[in-house]
């Protein structure tokens, strides 16, 4: 896909503040103090996703922020795939006896500062996280970072949209871009402003949720088996983390 598309949806804004696991992804840093992501990294990435959930059967998307509630819901009608928005009640995919229990092979989050109960369940269920990162977040509990402008409604919605054109590229259920018909404007939220109107905001980092510092995985024994072709788990022995 041009670069230019990603560019037009605000794609590549970041924020002024950049942690540091998110500054290996800014291209510059603006006169005004905002990040500008580096677009080629962010298509990288998108298709790097889309290989490694093809490899699996369960995939979750995940958005309790506003503005990525549509985007996740159209990405998981693309691909058959289940969406939960709004909040991640305990137990979703923690506990058999839940009512609303579902048992992931992998998720995707929209903003791991937000969708923190998502990623503590599957980081306890030892399941591959997937997650959309601006320059504010925190990536230690996330397996696969797609590094991207995670607050805005068009940004969002193009990169759900990529995801799931690459994601039924990947499982051969399209042979071109052409073939996917949707557009990115399908994805777009229909709320007209980027607030998130009473969800947490973003904020200085610090989920409190890692247990190393930074650029650690999250240690302790993992499951077997492969990471969707990745090179790296989230702790295994000698399998660093990728991100």
């Amino acid at each position: 896909m041009p670069f230019e598309n990603y560019l037009s949806a605000g794609t590549h804004i970041g924020m002024k503040q950049q942690t540091k696991d998110m500054k290996k992804f800014v291209y510059k840093t603006r006169s005004d103090g905002l990040a500008v992501l580096n677009v080629s990294m962010i298509d990288e990435r998108i298709k790097t996703a889309a290989r490694m959930l093809a490899k699996y059967d369960r995939v979750i998307s995940v958005s309790r922020k506003i503005m990525g509630k549509k985007p996740a819901v159209k990405f998981a009608e693309a691909i058959g795939a289940k969406a939960i928005t709004g909040r991640f009640l305990p137990g979703t995919i923690t506990n058999p006896a839940f009512k609303g229990y579902f048992e992931p092979s992998i998720i995707v989050v929209t903003d791991p500062l937000i969708d923190k109960q998502a990623i503590t369940e599957a980081v306890k269920m030892r399941i591959p996280i997937i997650a959309l990162c601006d320059t504010f977040n925190e990536i230690s509990m996330i397996d696969l970072v797609i590094p991207c402008n995670n607050k805005g409604r068009k940004s969002l919605a193009m990169v759900y949209w990529m995801l799931a054109k690459e994601y039924l590229k990947a499982k051969s259920i399209i042979s071109s871009d052409e073939e996917f018909t949707v557009k990115p404007e399908e994805f777009e939220s229909e709320e007209s402003a980027p607030e998130d109107r009473g969800e947490e905001r973003p904020r200085r980092p610090g989920m409190g949720m890692g247990r190393g510092g930074p650029g650690m995985g999250r240690g302790g024994p993992r499951m077997g088996g492969g990471r969707g072709g990745m090179s790296g788990g989230r702790g295994g022995a000698g399998r660093p983390m990728r991100r």
